[in-house]
């Protein structure tokens, strides 16, 4: 019995983890539009990346990028999955998150 219940048990941290970095993943991706539509449009690419990887943990190292057209901003986060331990080695597929808001204009 103790052998099932451990592979459950580990079972379930591993969906935690999964979940934490959905959740990771929209709140990096809300953060860096956030920032990039209050930047400039020349320093947007720098600042939504600086603010998208600012609140993330260092074992959930990923990608932000972001983009302007029509006075719309997105930004997309991709994030690795770790196995058990976070910082350790990640799956072979990644988390999206995505987000988007109007430019801000400047004057």
């Amino acid at each position: 019995m103790m052998p099932l219940i451990i592979v459950t048990l580990v079972l379930l941290w591993q969906f935690v983890l999964v979940g934490y970095t959905f959740s990771l993943a929209g709140n990096a991706a809300d953060e860096a539009v956030r920032a990039g539509t209050a930047a400039d449009p020349g320093g947007r690419q720098a600042a939504c990346q600086e603010a998208g990887l600012e609140k993330l943990p260092d074992a959930w190292a990923g990608e932000v990028t972001c983009s302007t057209g029509g006075g719309y901003v997105t930004a997309d986060v991709s994030l690795k999955v770790p196995v058990l331990f976070p910082g350790a080695i990640g799956f072979p597929f990644e988390v999206e998150g995505h987000a988007g808001a109007v430019e801000e204009e400047t004057d």
